[in-house]
């Protein structure tokens, strides 16, 4: 359910082969190619597909964090001498 009545729009329905279609208006495409169809009591609620980012994209899109949100390293000495 919409909420604010103004979010509410019409659109033409047709048909494209045998499968009926919904011209969405270009102020409300989805990204990408793909949607997902759901029905939701007597209406059909339309989702667009997320793809997942793949660990390596995530990475790439990370900025760097600038040098003074840098962590000190740790002074690491070198081992104490064992007797053995």
């Amino acid at each position: 359910m919409p909420d604010d009545a103004s979010d509410v729009r019409l659109a033409k329905l047709f048909l494209n082969g045998r499968s009926q279609s919904v011209r969405i208006p270009s102020d409300m495409r989805f990204p990408g190619t793909e949607v997902t169809l759901r029905k939701v009591g007597e209406g059909v609620l339309i989702e667009p597909v997320v793809k997942k980012r793949t660990f390596r994209e995530a990475l790439l899109s990370m900025k760097p964090l600038p040098p003074e949100e840098w962590f000190e390293l740790p002074e690491d000495p070198p081992p104490e001498p064992v007797d053995l």
